[in-house]
């Protein structure tokens, strides 16, 4: 498993284009709050590094991560975002609820960024326990909000050039 020898939130290796051109949403899952809010500093961190102005950030929490889904939707309609990010922890129960709202919030969450042709960028942890989303929320494999962050940069930065 090629996350458990390296820090997935290391961009050395690319050249991350200026975020300071665009606007950006965080929609950020209120459920498993530990995670989530270490996840929006995290992505935070890393559009503020790269350029993106303060005021053109807006976090808007939702209760859960099936929730972000029409939390990007109504980001993108009615504030004209060049990207939303989207944060979530789900992390697997006794139960296939797991399962059900994975799939759904991944599917949710392309299919917002189809609809209006925006990136809608994926940065939800589906973990098999506590410590795997701790390890992914700023602990020993990085802080997947950060990637998130640098992911929605990059496509806001492409999008932008077609």
């Amino acid at each position: 498993m090629a996350s458990s020898i390296k820090n997935l939130s290391d961009f050395s290796h690319i050249q991350v284009a200026d975020a300071s051109p665009f606007k950006f949403a965080i929609v950020v899952a209120q459920w498993n709050a530990e995670i989530t809010g270490a996840l929006l500093n995290g992505a935070i961190k890393g559009l503020e590094e790269h350029g993106a102005k303060e005021n053109n950030i807006q976090v808007i929490e939702v209760p859960g991560s099936f929730e972000l889904i029409s939390g990007a939707d109504l980001a993108f309609r009615n504030q004209g975002f060049d990207a939303v990010i989207c944060l979530g922890c789900v992390i697997q129960g006794e139960t296939r609820h797991f399962d059900f709202i994975c799939d759904a919030v991944t599917n949710g969450i392309a299919n917002v960024g189809l609809k209006y042709n925006k990136p809608a960028v994926f940065g939800v942890l589906t973990t098999d326990n506590l410590q795997q989303a701790l390890d992914r929320a700023g602990g020993k494999h990085g802080n997947k909000g950060e990637e998130a962050a640098i992911t929605a940069i990059q496509m806001a930065h492409i999008a932008k050039k077609f």
